[in-house]
């Protein structure tokens, strides 16, 4: 119940960023369509997205919550959390001035980062020079968010997981109102670079407001950091240790995106804004539920294992994988039914034409192929990282990129950013096949038949519902390709009625478990409040 409790949390609240997302990215296809500045920013925005995902919230939680959160049970222990966070500000004070020397080598650097990615975008005119000025004002957003993500896995290792998960909230808000007014200054001059500048200075924005925001929810929870002088301690360096391989390990899904930029930017003009618009389709499910179940079973998981509790570690994860399966099987499903729908009533408009959107509904089916290999591998890595293990998944990842690498080459030539699509969901599913492999040979997890009947069950209801969506989105076309009103509901309605079909027929045929539906519904006594509210809870 904990862990579908903060699931819950975490998940609530990245769907309200997802919903935001949605609207900036409409806004955004809208606005600049798929040409040269859509281009230019689209690779300005993943650079720190990629590292900010690659090392602090991906490496570096890694590690420092599970040794977060010792210290903090040690702390407890004897009466008070002086150690823990002693620890975290010591981290802290050497974190600030790393990502400073990092992003000022990084924006000194940038034409030749940029040349790696995006050497074609030299053969046309302006296209590299504006990729290159947009990248460097947009850098400095990462030594920001990763020192929200620092500050988000203090929370998380004391079970507050709402301020981590709402700080998107506020990047989508600022970056719609960058869109707003870069649209409203570009006015009828027709001058894409006004919105991609406004754009790019947005997103820092956003990165200071998320930093203000964080370093308060910190002092409310009644938790003391201070930027002191750097010292490098026994732990800092061990934390330092584990975050060298969990760099690697951690960051698959990252550096697959590193990579598919790099091909993606050989491809004609548009190819790569695309594939980042079919994106956040993808991540809706990824990012409300992969994302939401990985940082939820870190802290939790940890503590099992520290208390040498198998019993509990493997039912924890089997409830993981669990609530996984039926959050994205009919997730994937239902958008590779749905994805021509979806991609035009969303994304068409504007800038946006109907041949882009029938690409982009491509896209959407090749990358949702490997959803729940996305979601599972969020399930799994932490069994590894809270025995403090990040050595295995370096292994493993290694071994997917260069199966990615190798597939790119093949398929990119002959089917295009569709192919590229294609191949990081047939690594990501390789990928999490391996892990599952090697934690069921450690004795550190292993499918029960308990599991896999209820698997087999959300199959049946994930097939149900897949044979009504395939009648009834042909039946709403003239909607979903209307006006605004006709596409909202009829796309809400091809969710409304996928999701009514599923949850019947699952609930009906124990896919499932009722016991646990009747705990979420009953009505609980609210406790007398004897303080401030936990943002938590």
């Amino acid at each position: 119940m904990s862990l579908v409790r903060n699931v819950g949390t975490i998940g609530g609240l990245t769907l309200v960023s997802r919903v935001f997302g949605f609207a900036r990215d409409m806004l955004l296809a809208r606005v600049l369509g798929a040409g040269l500045v859509a281009d230019a920013w689209q690779l300005a925005f993943t650079l720190p997205n990629t590292f900010r995902r690659l090392f602090a919230e991906g490496a570096f939680s890694v590690a420092f919550v599970p040794m977060y959160t010792r210290r903090l049970a040690d702390s407890e222990s004897e009466s008070g959390d002086g150690g823990a966070d002693e620890f975290a500000g010591d981290v802290l004070s050497v974190f600030v001035w790393v990502l400073l020397g990092f992003s000022a080598l990084c924006i000194l650097a940038m034409p030749g980062i940029v040349w790696l990615l995006a050497r074609e975008y030299q053969e046309v005119a302006g296209k590299f020079e504006l990729s290159v000025w947009l990248s460097r004002v947009t850098f400095p957003y990462l030594g920001l968010v990763s020192l929200v993500a620092m500050l988000s896995g203090v929370l998380n290792a004391r079970s507050r997981f709402a301020p981590g998960a709402f700080v998107p909230v506020l990047l989508n808000v600022v970056m719609i109102g960058g869109i707003v007014i870069g649209w409203y200054m570009r006015g009828a001059s027709d001058d894409d670079l006004v919105v991609g500048w406004a754009l790019a200075i947005s997103l820092v924005v956003a990165g200071a407001a998320q930093l203000a925001y964080m370093w308060w929810a910190v002092r409310r929870a009644g938790v003391r950091l201070a930027i002191k002088r750097p010292r490098f301690t026994p732990e800092v360096k061990r934390l330092m240790m584990l975050m060298l391989p969990a760099t690697f390990g951690a960051g698959i899904y990252q550096i697959s995106q590193l990579v598919d930029t790099f091909f993606a930017t050989s491809l004609p003009q548009g190819s790569l804004s695309l594939l980042k618009y079919a994106d956040r389709l993808n991540q809706m499910p990824l990012g409300i539920f992969g994302i939401a179940l990985g940082t939820a079973i870190l802290p939790m998981l940890a503590r099992h294992i520290q208390a040498d509790n198998r019993a509990e570690a493997q039912r924890l994860q089997a409830n993981a994988v669990e609530i996984a399966m039926l959050l994205c099987l009919p997730s994937a499903v239902a958008l590779s039914i749905c994805a021509e729908a979806f991609t035009a009533g969303i994304f068409q408009g504007g800038r946006m034409t109907p041949a882009d959107t029938a690409i982009m509904g491509n896209i959407v089916v090749a990358l949702v192929c490997g959803l729940p290999a996305y979601v599972l591998i969020k399930v799994f890595q932490p069994a590894f990282f809270s025995r403090e293990d990040t050595r295995t998944p370096v292994w493993v990842a290694a071994f997917a990129l260069s199966v990615n690498i190798a597939l790119n080459f093949y398929v990119v030539p002959r089917y295009g950013i569709v192919g590229l699509a294609g191949a990081t969901a047939f690594t990501a599913t390789l990928n999490v096949l391996t892990l599952y492999a090697i934690l069921q040979v450690r004795g550190w997890f292993a499918f029960t038949g308990k599991l896999a009947g209820r698997i087999a069950r959300q199959i049946v209801a994930t097939a149900a519902m897949a044979a009504l969506l395939i009648w009834l989105v042909p039946v709403l076309e003239p909607y979903w390709r209307g006006n605004a009103f006709h596409r909202v509901w009829s796309l809400g309605a091809l969710v409304a009625a996928g999701a009514a079909v599923f949850f019947a027929v699952a609930l009906l045929i124990g896919a499932l478990d009722k016991d646990l539906v009747r705990q979420l519904t009953r009505k609980r006594a609210i406790p007398k409040a004897e303080g401030p509210p936990n943002l938590s809870e």
